[in-house]
């Protein structure tokens, strides 16, 4: 699967309203066949940043998602409400999901 973490500074007027301005890219995404998840995260560090956890099956639905509609319209849309270009790890991972942290077994 593709494993993608992205971190997303908003401009702090628009950062309480980012869950909404982002929803039809969110929803959209969501909808994709390829796509495994598309999570928003508030940083509890600084509330301006989101953070987006995203999986897609495999590198031909990444590419599905990056040529989509939604996708072009998200780039068009979105950047006027950032502050800079959103950082990015990228990476493909043999797995199909998320696993359990053995580290912290519960019951």
């Amino acid at each position: 699967m593709i494993f993608i973490t992205a971190k997303f500074a908003i401009k702090p007027e628009h950062a309480d309203d980012w869950p909404e301005l982002s929803r039809a890219f969110t929803e959209a995404t969501r909808a994709e066949e390829g796509c495994l998840w598309f999570e928003w995260s508030r940083s509890l560090e600084d509330p301006t940043v989101y953070v987006l956890v995203e999986a897609f099956r495999d590198g031909d639905a990444g590419g599905a998602h990056v040529s989509s509609a939604h996708f072009k319209a998200a780039q068009a849309e979105l950047p006027q409400y950032l502050v800079r270009t959103p950082d990015i790890v990228s990476t493909e991972v043999d797995q199909d999901g998320w696993n359990e942290l053995g580290e912290m077994q519960v019951g």
